[in-house]
């Protein structure tokens, strides 16, 4: 048996792998930091026999509470992903599992890669109405690329986009690829409605240099980018300066800020009640894209979520925060998770890159709803 990490977003330490019965490992840190629980490992040679995978360092992980009812995802062509036993107990996980071929695949979430995204990219630019910016380089000299959709014009409202900022929370980029299929969509009226009205200003990816490193939360220097917002610089956070610089040159009237949260099994959105100049217009427009969103997706609700920042108490290093502030427009986090949905469970995948693709595809009901108040 081998147990192997080295390629695009792959994490794992291996301690042993001897005895299928007992197979150690560990989760590497993000470069420059504390956080880590990002995995991501092929294991061969292991075809028909009763694995069980430890990882010895669960519980120092970022979000112990992660680790509830939570069921690693496993592939042998890594297009489909599907749920395998995992259980926690006095501080390793264990992933138990029979491979049922000679080549696996065990992941935390569905990965998405930094090729897949080229190739996204790719198809995007290929529509008569994408045009591609590079925004510069990150850290690791990989270019960050925004896709401006729809022909800037005055009168138009500005539509910011973006996911992965923490590069473990691979979800971001299906729920990505779902938004912008629909938004593409020639034959999809809402979406040619939306752009009569608005540009949409989209970052597929904030951290490509996390992704490819395999990290959980932080770019190459340690940075988690979504709390640097306040004051980036090219040095820590190049990603959030170059962003936060075209926001300041072209405007913001709505921002979307994609994420994936470890502990609740839910999808959900988060505003940014807590800032000096939260009032009732944002409230009803974040309330309003909540509700659409829940009309039209029954895998959204909005019972279950992080609780609202008491007025004036708003961390204003928060992507979401320094944005409704600054712009006083509408600035909303989506929260997706890494387990199953409690409320609509799918247990052979649990919430998957297919139901991420959905969900994507439902925000521009979301968006068409609120469109004439921004």
């Amino acid at each position: 048996m081998q147990i192997n990490s080295n390629f695009d977003g792959g994490n794992i330490r291996c301690l042993k792998c001897d005895d299928p019965s007992d197979i150690q490992l560990e989760i590497e840190n993000d470069n420059n930091s504390d956080f880590y629980q990002w995995f991501y490992f092929r294991l061969t040679g292991a075809e028909g026999q009763d694995c069980q995978i430890k990882f010895a360092n669960a519980s120092g992980v970022a979000y112990l509470d992660g680790w509830k009812d939570y069921q690693a995802v496993a592939s042998y062509d890594r297009e489909f992903w599907f749920r395998v036993p995992t259980s926690y107990q006095d501080g390793v996980l264990q992933i138990d599992h029979m491979p049922e071929y000679q080549s696996v695949y065990y992941a935390y979430f569905a990965p998405y890669s930094t090729e897949r995204l080229a190739d996204f990219v790719g198809w995007a630019i290929g529509d008569p109405k994408v045009q591609l910016n590079t925004l510069g380089k990150t850290l690791d000299g990989q270019d960050l690329d925004q896709l401006i959709i729809g022909r800037p014009e005055e009168g138009k409202k500005k539509i910011w986009v973006h996911a992965r900022q923490h590069p473990g929370e691979t979800m971001g980029s299906w729920w990505m690829e779902g938004f912008l299929h629909r938004l593409l969509d020639e034959d999809e009226a809402l979406s040619r409605q939306l752009l009569d009205k608005a540009v949409f200003y989209v970052v597929p990816n904030m951290n490509p240099d996390g992704s490819r490193r395999g990290h959980l939360r932080t770019n190459a220097a340690g940075a988690n980018l979504n709390r640097e917002w306040l004051e980036p610089t090219m040095e820590r956070s190049p990603e959030v300066y170059l962003v936060r610089e075209q926001m300041h040159k072209i405007g913001v009237n709505f921002c979307l800020d994609v994420h994936g949260d470890e502990g609740l099994p839910y999808n959900f959105i988060a505003g940014a009640e807590g800032v000096p100049k939260w009032n009732e217009r944002l409230a009803d427009l974040h309330g309003r894209f909540g509700e659409s969103m829940m009309k039209v997706n029954p895998d959204f609700q909005m019972k279950f979520g992080y609780p609202a920042d008491e007025p004036g108490k708003a961390n204003m290093t928060i992507c979401t925060n320094y944005i409704a502030e600054t712009f006083e427009c509408p600035s909303i986090t989506l929260e997706m998770p890494f387990k199953d949905t409690n409320d609509t469970p799918q247990p052979l995948q649990g919430w998957s890159p297919e139901r991420c693709v959905k969900l994507g595809a439902s925000a521009i009901d979301a968006l068409y709803e609120i469109i004439d108040d921004l």
